[in-house]
């Protein structure tokens, strides 16, 4: 199977700069290209946007396989924007984890297309897909929350505990390295490399087009990924354990330091 020139079916705005467009390069294969500037951050406006094009493929379209990637060459997504993600009322739950879930359970294939770098959440974004494909010449895949020292929250590292080798793993989350596409391919973050070309003949290969057609293709990836489900849907409740694990964290580091101190007097 080889692209053509893709026919496209809708176009979403992305607030007032960018737009979500659905191309169809074959019969029930649908690429959702995303175009934010200037990195593609996962904000509001995006996630609502995406979610949006998934409801019209699943419910005004036949089934196929769903690809998604950028219309910004240097970038897949930069992640989100931390400051956006801290203040606007009900980002984590109803923007964010929303989108996640949606992808994670899609009830169709899905290929994160990634033609350029994925940071942090948007390496996350493209683990939520079944499958990923890489541009060998261009692009890093990271965790950089060590480096910035933010923590992971339960559903961002369960995706990649669940899908991730226990060294893989710890490259991502505790060094941050970065990885090119064909690092990345040994260690079975991504499934192949190259662009749209390749991902269709993926597609023929495996035949994922078939793969919707008996309807349970969402509940299975669901009972797959029931961790990482039970932590996106579950955003509210997590939250409040991890305030009382950290008011217990803290009481403990407390008890340590004073008897660090106490050792010190002694030594007086």
């Amino acid at each position: 199977m080889s692209s053509k020139e893709p026919e496209t079916l809708f176009t979403i705005p992305i607030g007032s700069e960018g737009q979500v467009v659905c191309l169809r390069p074959a019969d029930r294969i649908y690429v959702l290209e995303f175009t934010s500037p200037p990195d593609n951050r996962l904000v509001t406006p995006f996630c609502h946007s995406l979610l949006l094009a998934l409801d019209i493929l699943e419910f005004r379209h036949p089934k196929g396989v769903v690809l998604t990637t950028s219309g910004i060459q240097k970038f897949y997504s930069n992640g989100l924007d931390l400051d956006h993600a801290r203040w606007t009322p009900g980002f984590w739950s109803d923007s964010l984890y929303a989108l996640w879930r949606r992808i994670l359970t899609f009830p169709m294939p899905t290929i994160a297309l990634l033609n350029g770098h994925a940071f942090a959440g948007g390496l996350m974004l493209a683990m939520m897909h079944d499958y990923r494909f890489m541009n060998p010449h261009r692009g890093f895949l990271c965790l950089n929350e060590v480096e910035l020292g933010v923590p992971l929250q339960p559903p961002m590292a369960a995706v990649f505990r669940q899908k991730c080798g226990a060294a893989t793993f710890r490259a991502l989350v505790l060094e941050g390295r970065r990885f090119k596409a064909l690092d990345a391919l040994q260690e079975n973050i991504i499934d192949g490399v190259g662009g749209l070309d390749e991902a269709l003949s993926y597609i023929a290969e495996m035949k994922l087009i078939s793969r919707a057609d008996k309807g349970v293709y969402g509940k299975l990836k669901r009972e797959m990924w029931r961790e990482t489900v039970r932590f996106l849907e579950s955003w509210d409740e997590e939250s409040g354990k991890e305030i009382r694990e950290g008011m217990i964290r803290q009481r403990e580091d407390e008890r340590r330091e004073e008897g660090v101190r106490r050792w010190e007097r002694s030594k007086l």
